[in-house]
Parts: structure tokens; C-alpha cells; sequence
């Protein structure tokens, strides 16, 4: 009983009364942004479900340290991040997943990301995968199915 009372009193205080943390959507694999590769191949050469892990934990602790744009991160929820990031990139790597998360407009509203803040985060995803030792052609692949997004995450 006591422990319950801890719970909902920590549930109280991480999201104010009223608030809903993430507003309902739909989930759709649409809303990854991009379709998936064919085949596998990629996913194969992002070392699967565990480098692709690897990948974005990375990531993300490089943004969070990053002072170009880590006040970006700040107060978000990060095991949310990790998760959808993770479930996006498998989802278009071709690794069989399913993508649970907003679309990217939705996902970016109001965050006042900037083109620079994106080409430190695509600065960072490129480091993280080299980390990994994904080759540079297969980093390029997924590049090239992220860029697009630009445009829905950039603010104008």
C-alpha cells in the first residue's frame, strides 16, 4: 500500500494535474517518416538489433553532451527518445519493427530546432555510426532516408 502511495505521488509530480505527457495519436509506421528498405541487408550492416541500440544510445548521450545542442534534450523524456528512435531506425533498416511514435512534425512542435542544430545531430548520429563500424556507403543509405525529414522538424 505505502508503495503504491509512492508511486502515484511521483506520477503527480513528473506530470502537473490536467497534462497529458504526449497528447493521443495515432500509431502508425507512417509516422517514421520514411518507408523501409526492401531487404535486410542494411539492417545486417548496422550490426541488427544490437548495434542499432549501440547506435542511439550513443546518440543520444552525444547530443546531451554536445553544447551546440544539448538544451535541446533537457527535460525530455529520453527513455521515450531512446525507444522510438531505436523502434524508427529499425523500422526503416528493414529489421521487421514497428514504429509506435508520433509523426515528426508533431514529435519536434514548439522545440525551435534550427538547420545547425540538425547538422550537429547529423554530426553525431555520423560519429555514433562509425563507432559501430557501419561502413560509410550504409551510413549514407540511412542518411539519405533521414534527410527528408528536415523539413518537418525544422522550424522556419
Amino acid at each position: 500500500m505505502l508503495i503504491a502511495a509512492i508511486l502515484l505521488l511521483q506520477a503527480s509530480v513528473a506530470v502537473p494535474a490536467g497534462e497529458d505527457p504526449v497528447a493521443p495519436y495515432t500509431q502508425s509506421d507512417h509516422n517514421a517518416g520514411a518507408t523501409p528498405f526492401k531487404d535486410d541487408r542494411l539492417w545486417r550492416d548496422f550490426h541488427e538489433e544490437a548495434g542499432v541500440s549501440r547506435i542511439v544510445d550513443d546518440l543520444v548521450s552525444r547530443n546531451q553532451s554536445d553544447p551546440r545542442i544539448s538544451d535541446i534534450f533537457k527535460n525530455q523524456d529520453l527513455v521515450r527518445l531512446r525507444r522510438t528512435l531505436k523502434e524508427q531506425f529499425c523500422f526503416i533498416l528493414g529489421g521487421g519493427c514497428s514504429y509506435t511514435g508520433r509523426d515528426m512534425r508533431a514529435a519536434h512542435k514548439d522545440m525551435g530546432i534550427q538547420r545547425a542544430d540538425m547538422t550537429a545531430l547529423v554530426e553525431n548520429l555520423q560519429a555514433a555510426m562509425r563507432a559501430e563500424h557501419v561502413s560509410f556507403a550504409s551510413q549514407n543509405r540511412l542518411l539519405a532516408k533521414l534527410a527528408p525529414m528536415q523539413r518537418e522538424v525544422v522550424e522556419r
